[in-house]
């Protein structure tokens, strides 16, 4: 009756607002460390059975609290080492501008992040390119067609200081 219970409290949608016990934030800790951990070894640091430890990772993943696994590439060594953070300012503030650029800002290539921001810009784009002549090219092939696009300021990094994928549980 309880595992049932607990199945309809994580399905469906995300459960932002629902608390998470000890163990759940234990899991997620370690997953955050090492997605490829076996379900053996993460249920023997959370201190579970590999068959609950199973159950509340499906759980956490039914819920939307963990959206996907994946791979962190190297950026150099995949030719991406170049970091750019774009500012975009729109020439309109129409639901249709911004939907606009929004869909072609999702086709630039190395373009790994683009969030509608408040201030000066209406966007702050994260661009990876492999050097600044890629990027010149990215530029005048793609970011100077993007529509409705009154300016854009670019801002290469010298030097990440922290990048990470790890929320504080």
């Amino acid at each position: 009756m309880c595992a049932i219970k607990r199945r309809r409290e994580y399905s469906g949608e995300t459960n932002a607002l629902q608390p998470l016990d000890r163990i759940d934030r234990a899991i997620l800790k370690q997953l955050q460390n090492d997605a490829s951990i076996s379900n053996v070894s993460l249920a023997a640091k959370v201190k579970l059975s590999p068959p609950a430890c199973l159950r509340r990772v499906e759980r956490l993943k039914e819920s939307g609290l963990i959206r996907g696994v994946v791979a962190l590439l190297d950026p150099k060594a995949v030719g991406a080492g170049m970091l750019v953070v774009i500012g975009v300012v729109l020439d309109r503030s129409t639901p249709e501008s911004f939907a606009e650029f929004e869909k072609a800002a999702q086709k630039v290539s190395g373009c790994m992040e683009c969030h509608v921001v408040t201030g000066e810009f209406d966007y702050f784009m994260l661009v990876r390119t492999r050097d600044s002549e890629s990027f010149n090219r990215l530029h005048a092939e793609q970011l100077l067609y993007l529509p409705g696009v009154r300016q854009i300021r670019t801002f290469m990094v010298l030097k990440e200081i922290l990048s990470t994928t790890t929320f504080p549980l």
